[in-house]
């Protein structure tokens, strides 16, 4: 069995302890940041259905897992993020991102506050309860880890790289609660939406987190990468009469455009505030500790202005009038009545939507062909204009 995540070689790129897994699941494998990752089993589709009716499970060990530990631990992440996380109560976790001294956006995380590990012996994350483990995308954990160590002078914290401790598996859907709960001794019940404990999962120790970036009630399990296959094939097992389909990147990304749930590189980039991305509310500048101060307020300040006055720009949701798909960087323009017409925004992210049955787009435009409804605005498709009509995100929420 594979006892950790394989290091990149200069053959390729890393496997995760479930490549052979996926391999004998006959999935179609690609490059991921660096990662060679499922794109898919048999259809996307098909298992973006599953996902949405039924139950998906997802091997995301590409992610990377950072720790902060320490008596200041809060105050230093006060001060690297945005968010307010020394307020953070253990158990809780929170979305957040990691901006530059302009303001821009480095990534968007989740932060775990981490308590006290009763029941948890042999977990290789569990750390004392000042702790937090941050959750960075897979191409940005270098970037996030860098940024933290060099923010971290001054304070009394300690900044660790646990990309390599942990296997992260994710099963999502609306049957996810009642597979996981076959598995494990945790009280899904009275677990909240983003908040997570040490539990035992198919009898080995875990962090069960309900979290997930498909819009659907779901779960992520850390666990130690020698414990991946076997979690991953009791979860496939208990979830045989449930319908569960093994599910890969491909319809992870349409089950999260659906959501409206921004993706960095697409919605997100250095390029862009927080508040160009219509994710203002991250931004806490009640902040107490550090004297309010943290990386990047002074053009976050000046980015709330513009947003509550006159914003440029602004993300919205585009459903198509026909079966043309857009994608990423396609200019979207206004047509005139005289058939004349102008560039007033960009594609970021685009696809077909299985749920929808028709494509759908998110894109940044001018906020004066921002309001649903809008009238006149097409999608440049390799020279063709094709009619879109404006939505407010996101295309799809699920039934509480």
């Amino acid at each position: 069995m594979t006892t950790a995540n394989s290091p990149s070689t200069p053959s390729g790129p890393r496997k995760t302890a479930l490549d052979a897994t996926h391999r004998a699941l006959g999935a179609t494998m690609t490059d991921f940041a660096g990662w060679d990752m499922p794109l898919r089993y048999g259809s996307e589709r098909d298992e973006h259905l599953a996902v949405r009716s039924r139950a998906g499970l997802f091997d995301l060990s590409h992610m990377g897992e950072i720790t902060v530990t320490g008596p200041q631990a809060g105050e230093l992440l006060d001060y690297s993020l945005i968010g307010n996380l020394s307020a953070l109560k253990p158990g809780r976790a929170r979305y957040t991102m990691i901006c530059d001294e302009r303001g821009g956006i480095l990534d968007d995380l989740i932060v775990y506050r981490l308590g006290e590990p009763e029941g948890a012996d042999g977990f290789a994350g569990a750390v004392a309860p000042e702790g937090y483990m941050v959750v960075a995308n897979a191409a940005n954990s270098q970037v996030v880890l860098d940024a933290l160590n060099h923010r971290q002078a001054g304070f009394d914290a300690a900044v660790r790289d646990d990309r390599d401790a942990y296997a992260l598996l994710a099963v999502q859907g609306p049957e996810a609660a009642g597979i996981l709960a076959r598995l494990t001794d945790a009280d899904l019940a009275g677990l909240r939406y983003y908040a997570g404990l040490p539990a035992t999962v198919a009898d080995v120790p875990a962090l069960v987190a309900r979290t997930g970036y498909t819009g659907e009630d779901g779960f992520e399990l850390f666990v130690s990468p020698g414990d991946a296959v076997a979690v991953w094939e009791a979860l496939r097992a208990a979830g045989t009469e449930a319908g569960l389909l093994p599910c890969g990147l491909s319809c992870r990304d349409t089950l999260r455009l659906e959501a409206g749930m921004p993706l960095y590189g697409h919605e997100l980039s250095t390029a862009t505030t927080p508040f160009d991305a219509g994710l203002g509310r991250t931004v806490k500048f009640e902040k107490t500790t550090n004297d309010g101060r943290f990386v990047g307020r002074e053009p976050l300040e000046a980015a709330a202005k513009r947003a509550a006055s006159s914003p440029p720009r602004k993300l919205v949701g585009l459903i198509a009038q026909g079966r043309r798909v857009p994608r990423a960087g396609y200019p979207v323009v206004a047509v005139a009545s005289d058939g004349g017409s102008t560039v007033v925004g960009e594609v970021t992210s685009g696809a077909p939507s299985p749920t929808l049955g028709k494509p759908i787009a998110i894109a940044y435009v001018d906020a004066a062909h921002a309001e649903p409804g809008t009238g006149g605005v097409a999608v440049d498709i390799r020279g063709t204009h094709e009619p879109y009509e404006v939505v407010a995100l996101p295309f799809y929420k699920r039934q509480k």
